[in-house]
């Protein structure tokens, strides 16, 4: 068979002659194509205002921006993520308090927020891990006792839902992220959502230098960032948005043909969805290696066979930078920790073949026999 890639966006021709489109324009920055993306987002999220920046990353630091986040202010987060999530907080001087997860959705404990809240506590930032929604309605009741702003990192979640909602519209904002492996792509990029209309304002400033919107183009009212996001960008999106639940329901057949697969294997535990998720946004497909398997030894194998994976997630708390930083150490959250060493994401995209599905998975059966 041929080589399978961990992940593969999903391009069609539609999207390559919107593009063409665009470059026989004068315009390849700050052109009509960003809001046309946006208004598709905002319209699909169901939200006042989408505003399209140059990667999920920017998006989160913005809206730690807009929440007033200063130096040594605490944000409760998982360190059960991608680095983003928690460094966002440093770019302001906050401090990322963790809070470990839960070990079946693996998303934030959220039994756990209330004992991790000070007199310096001004936000929760919640990720949706996988595609899966966190338990948003109790999240949203802490904050409303303790009065604390909820940035929604819901970077690999666009179309998830729970209770029939989409995330990212809970809290004060939500950001998603089109990075080449996510349900949507434009190469790079991320937009904002809310529905606060001063947020809008201050997220269309702070993306493009801290310009002053009302007229003053060399006039900066903020300390600003070059987070624009591009023509070709947008037009990417557009199409991908036009094809969205097209896209989702590919990569949920693909994850349907992993469950069946794997659903014998002993030492494979599967993805699980919770009872509160109407809708599993399907970003990656990864598994847990039960003992006495062992993840980097089955990981290594399958390269042997030229099958891709990845460990996901390394948690935040022991990566280098913030063991040396904060000085955490292996067994301050155990649940993170044992979920980073048994989490194995397997080749996945919404243009993965059966067929492809099937080759991994009867070469995981016969690693694991072995």
């Amino acid at each position: 068979m041929e080589k399978i890639p961990l992940s593969s966006p999903d391009i069609s021709p539609k999207e390559i002659e919107l593009i063409n489109q665009v470059l026989k324009t004068p315009y390849v920055s700050i052109g009509p194509m960003v809001p046309r993306f946006e208004e598709a987002v905002a319209h699909y999220v169901g939200v006042k205002h989408a505003v399209a920046v140059n990667s999920g990353t920017s998006g989160l630091h913005l809206a730690v921006i807009a929440a007033g986040i200063r130096e040594g202010d605490e944000v409760i987060t998982t360190p059960f993520s991608f680095v983003a999530s928690a460094n966002c907080i440093l770019y302001e001087r906050g401090i990322p308090v963790f809070v470990d997860i839960n070990p079946d959705t693996l998303n934030i404990d959220v039994e756990r927020i209330e004992e991790k809240i000070t007199p310096r506590t001004r936000a929760i930032l919640p990720v949706h891990v996988f595609g899966q929604p966190c338990a948003m309605d109790k999240i949203m009741e802490v904050a409303g006792r303790y009065g604390l702003m909820v940035i929604e990192d819901a970077c690999e979640a666009i179309g998830a839902k729970l209770n029939d909602r989409q995330v990212g519209t809970f809290g004060e904002c939500g950001v998603f992220a089109f990075y080449a492996n996510k349900q949507i792509t434009t190469g790079e990029g991320g937009v904002l959502v809310t529905d606060r209309d001063d947020w809008d304002w201050l997220f269309r400033s702070l993306r493009n230098q801290g310009r002053d919107d009302h007229g003053a183009w060399l006039r900066h009212v903020y300390l600003g960032y070059n987070y624009r996001f591009g023509e070709l960008n947008a037009a990417l999106g557009v199409i991908q948005m036009e094809r969205i639940e097209e896209l989702l329901g590919k990569r949920a057949q693909v994850a349907e043909w992993y469950n069946e697969r794997l659903a014998d294997l002993e030492l494979i535990e599967r993805p699980y969805i919770s009872s509160i998720t109407t809708r599993m946004s399907w970003f990656v497909y990864v598994v847990r290696i039960k003992p006495p398997a062992n993840r980097d030894e089955v990981m290594h194998r399958l390269a042997e066979t030229g099958i891709p994976s990845r460990p996901y997630f390394t948690p935040i708390h022991l990566q280098p930078f913030y063991q040396e930083r904060f000085g955490y150490k292996p067994g301050d959250f155990p649940v993170s920790e044992y979920m980073g060493e048994v989490s194995l994401a397997l080749p996945f995209s919404s243009v993965m073949k059966e067929d492809q599905v099937e080759y991994v998975c009867n070469a995981l059966k016969k690693i694991l026999r072995k």
